[in-house]
């Protein structure tokens, strides 16, 4: 996946009409967005089906799907019938739920990615325990795109060498979390990047200075 300028915009607002006061600002300097539960609890799954058609834009769904096969297929069908591009899946059910989900994935001719480690504090009780295995039982699945922390490094670069050099990486926890944009792209593909855009008084000017930022 080409991602404009190497970000990708977490557009975690609640509604329609702040999604759109932002992006009619900042679209210009993006071409992939992510959409999660705030949007989509506040707006309906149809927020997807907008925004995509509106700012003709790729959409990351994030979702972090964790369930039985069963439902993770349902639940990736309706994603990608609302016209999302991606879907980000959590690895810990195991491979048999997320192997649903790249099912359907295959059968709409989406991509799906994989969630290894979370970026805030308390992943590090849970989930930074299995996230090698996270990442290596996705190698083992073919899968391609895989999501990892910005704000520790160390398990960033371990997550890129198990999955290898042509996987596609991307990672939160950039800006008001903490994690920094250029380190983050010595290992990631591209940043994924919310609050320190959305919350701040000017995003057009944010985003440019993050953008600055990160020219190599």
């Amino acid at each position: 996946m080409e991602v404009k300028n190497k970000i990708i915009l977490a557009l975690d607002v609640l509604s329609m009409d702040q999604a759109r006061e932002l992006l009619d600002e900042i679209s210009d300097y993006l071409d992939t967005i992510k959409i999660g539960y705030p949007l989509v609890l506040a707006e309906g799954l149809e927020a997807v089906t907008q925004v995509k058609e509106e700012y003709q834009c790729k959409i990351i769904t994030d979702f972090k799907v964790a369930d039985i096969p069963a439902t993770n297929q349902k639940i990736a069908d309706v994603t990608f019938q609302a016209g999302a591009d991606a879907l980000i899946v959590h690895g810990f059910v195991g491979p048999d739920s997320v192997g649903s989900c790249v099912e359907s994935a295959e059968k709409y001719g989406k991509e799906v990615f994989l969630l290894t480690e979370m970026s805030h504090p308390g992943a590090s009780q849970f989930l930074q325990p299995v996230s090698m295995d996270i990442a290596r039982m996705g190698v083992e699945m073919g899968i391609q795109n895989y999501v990892g922390p910005s704000t520790r490094l160390d398990r960033l670069e371990k997550i890129r060498s198990i999955i290898g050099k042509d996987s596609f990486l991307i990672s939160p926890g950039v800006g008001t979390q903490g994690g920094d944009p250029k380190d983050t792209l010595k290992f990631a593909d591209a940043l994924i990047i919310g609050r320190s855009i959305y919350l701040a008084p000017d995003p057009v000017e944010s985003l440019e200075s993050i953008i600055d930022s990160i020219e190599f």
